[in-house]
């Protein structure tokens, strides 16, 4: 529906009643689907758009693919989208050109995270971080390109793989002080871990619930009594997706005949009434003057 509000500024709204859980969509069609299950804000993982791409996440995908991609996402839903937006794509002024566009784009925050390049994914070995005070550099860049006050900036630091927790806890902070509106702390290994950071931090945290990684993967209600605001489900819809697809390309290819496909199916009605097919249909009639 129309809003006079902001992205940024619904996105800050939905915090207010927390858990927000947040799960990836890898198309636009796939946020859709979110909006209409009922979820109040969506998430372009990165680490999906590049599998979209047949790249793994190592920082190839561009600035400008991203606010591309989350351009079609925010257009096609009322709810407010945030982006990966990696390392911001180089040094500060980088960064400065990262938000605007993410923010012409449509789109309610970012995430920049403290890897140097080339970046690997959170949950993996061999990462390196940027000193802290050139990420500082980053996120004073971002606070102050953003037209829209409301648009959000949430720093992440990969930190406690690399340099362990109380390094983690003093970057978040300092993070904080350079104008991060939430911390986004990556690879915790413990329920422990996660409630020992929201202690420390005075913004809202995000965390990541990411399969086949290293944080143990609790609910959303779990993680709300611990102190976090919002919990990112990134890769889980992709994940899903693929699996399907490779099982249904397995059948097809043994049987040479979808038919014992058509209950796994989206059907064509439902398809359509997700697309809103039959509104297009009518406007197009209004404009013929049929």
């Amino acid at each position: 529906m129309p809003t006079t509000q902001s992205a940024g500024a619904r996105f800050r709204e939905a915090l207010q009643t927390p858990p927000l859980v947040i799960p990836g969509v890898f198309n636009a069609l796939t946020a859709r689907l979110a909006e209409r299950t009922g979820f109040r804000a969506v998430y372009q993982s990165g680490a999906a758009l590049s599998a979209g791409l047949a790249l793994p996440d190592v920082g190839l995908v561009t600035q400008t693919e991203f606010a591309e991609q989350g351009r079609y996402l925010a257009h096609a839903v009322s709810i407010p989208v945030i982006s990966d937006a990696d390392t911001g794509f180089g040094e500060a002024l980088a960064v400065e050109r990262t938000v605007q566009l993410f923010e012409s784009a449509g789109l309610a925050g970012l995430h920049l995270e403290d890897q140097q390049l080339p970046k690997r994914c959170g949950h993996l070995s061999g990462k390196s971080l940027v000193s802290r005070d050139e990420m500082v550099s980053k996120l004073k860049a971002a606070a102050a390109a953003r037209r829209d006050p409301s648009f959000v900036i949430i720093a992440r630091t990969d930190a406690r793989a690399s340099e362990e927790m109380d390094s983690a806890i003093e970057r978040a902070q300092a993070y904080v002080e350079a104008g991060a509106d939430m911390i986004f702390p990556e690879a915790l290994e413990t329920p422990e871990e996660f409630g020992r950071f929201a202690r420390a931090i005075r913004v809202p945290l995000i965390a990541n619930m990411t399969e086949f990684g290293k944080s143990p993967l609790l609910s959303a209600q779990e993680l709300a009594k611990l102190g976090y605001a919002a919990v990112l489900f990134p890769v889980t819809t992709l994940r899903v997706a693929m699996k399907a697809v490779e099982a249904a390309l397995g059948q097809l290819a043994r049987e040479g005949t979808q038919k014992s496909l058509l209950d796994r199916m989206q059907t064509r009605a439902e398809l359509y009434d997700l697309l809103d097919y039959s509104g297009f249909e009518e406007r197009d009639r209004t404009y013929f003057g049929r």
